[in-house]
């Protein structure tokens, strides 16, 4: 496969760009190989600069619910885009935009639009602490919630501990208040309750983990997070960054049967364009200012483009009523293929689905943690994501992220990803 354009646009970046690209994991450093330089996408598909096209699971980390260049979304967005790109002021947008998500999430009442997941977190567990007088907060070891400060906390040999900071430049009095505990591990939320009484302002989680892989809780662990919060006079901050209206039409919370005191968003919402979105009670939201005095602001919240995206994004999901089953039925015949044929091959591969959502690990069983996602064989499939790339299949390049599909995907793309699918495990080995 020709990637000698991607290569040398890799060399001029690197000059001038960080390891070459604005988001870490686009530099193929846990693969290895040639990062693609993606010139155009259409449907199920991205095509890289050297014209080689690759059925698309990235789907812009789960931005992509309907497909790539969906016609009605880019047109709403060339329509707003006439009108204007920014404002600085109010637009009907942001409250249509507010008042769907209102509509579909239980939990929701009031909605703050920012311009990323990273920010809509950040400034949730600023209202927690706001609202509550608190300030620790607990977060989960491999749950991502963006890169601020408090956030970039790594977890302690795998008992819940005081953070401390996961990355160069992140001071220890930043973390200082972040207690992390293990992923589906109730117990060690129960004891940093118990470790620090009436401190502990929220708790932070992903309903469905896609940044250590794609982890499922275990049956009872939400329910058990609520009740502990609310045993503590604590806040559940849910983020929903990647699951919201990505898992099912009311996002993780109506999947899995469990509500928020906060919850964030992203992807969806803006369809691939830049927005975020923090989200809750009343009572909570009224105190963000200026209705209250926990200040947040942002010139580009509610940017006319991304808010036209998103609205029209939703209108698609309301208008299919089948989506997601249609999603999970697919993701679902995938993983099985893929998974049946290695067994075949004895190599141990395991994976799962929820909505668009799916993910694989090379090991005998399903990871329920950090620690056990991490002692899966990411060598093997570093090979796997190659030889599917040189199928025309592109994959996360890491196996610590989930995959999605979207509703482009197709039978035939599905048939055509489980035939590259069988030739590369075979190749792997």
């Amino acid at each position: 496969m020709n990637v000698s354009r991607s290569r040398e646009l890799m060399e001029r970046a690197t000059r001038v760009i960080p390891g070459g690209v604005n988001s870490p994991v686009r530099a193929f450093g846990s693969v290895g190989g040639d990062a693609r330089f993606i010139a155009e996408a259409s449907g199920a598909t991205v095509t890289d600069v050297d014209g080689n096209t690759y059925v698309d699971y990235v789907a812009s980390w789960g931005a992509i619910l309907h497909g790539h260049a969906h016609p009605a979304i880019v047109d709403a967005v060339r329509t707003a885009a006439g009108r204007g790109t920014s404002f600085g002021a109010p637009t009907e947008a942001e409250l249509l935009l507010a008042e769907r998500i209102c509509a579909r999430v239980a939990s929701v009442e009031m909605v703050r639009l920012v311009s990323s997941g990273t920010e809509a977190t950040m400034s949730a567990l600023r209202l927690a602490r706001g609202a509550t007088g608190r300030d620790r907060i607990v977060k989960l070891d491999g749950c991502y919630h963006g890169h601020a400060d408090a956030l970039l906390a790594a977890a302690g040999s795998g008992v819940a501990t005081l953070g401390i900071p996961g990355t160069l430049g992140v001071p220890a009095p930043a973390v200082a208040d972040t207690i992390v505990a293990p992923y589906n591990d109730l117990g060690a939320i129960e004891r940093a309750f118990e470790d620090h009484p009436g401190q502990i302002a929220a708790v932070v989680l992903e309903p469905i983990a896609g940044n250590m892989g794609f982890i499922e809780p275990v049956d009872g662990y939400l329910a058990g997070v609520r009740a502990a919060c609310d045993a503590n006079g604590a806040l559940l901050v849910i983020d929903e960054v990647m699951t919201g209206f990505r898992v099912a039409a009311g996002g993780a919370q109506e999947r899995l049967g469990v509500r928020a005191d906060l919850t964030t968003f992203g992807k969806v919402i803006g369809h691939g364009l830049p927005v975020g979105a923090y989200a809750g009670r009343r009572d909570l939201m009224a105190q963000v200012a200026p209705s209250g005095g926990v200040y947040q602001a942002g010139t580009l919240s509610g940017n006319p483009l991304a808010t036209a995206a998103g609205l029209a994004a939703l209108e698609l999901i309301e208008a299919d009523p089948g989506l997601y089953a249609r999603l999970e039925s697919r993701a679902r015949v995938l993983v099985d293929g893929l998974t049946d044929a290695a067994r075949r091959l004895g190599i141990p591969l395991v994976g799962g689905a929820a909505g668009g959502m799916w993910g694989l690990f090379f090991a005998e069983h399903a990871p329920r943690d950090r620690a056990a996602a991490s002692r899966a064989d990411h060598e093997r499939y570093a090979r796997f994501f190659h030889a599917l790339l040189e199928e025309g299949v592109y994959l996360a390049p890491s196996g610590y992220e989930a995959a999605f599909i979207t509703a482009a995907h197709d039978d035939a793309c599905i048939e055509r990803t489980l035939d590259a699918g069988r030739r590369a495990l075979e190749r792997v080995g």
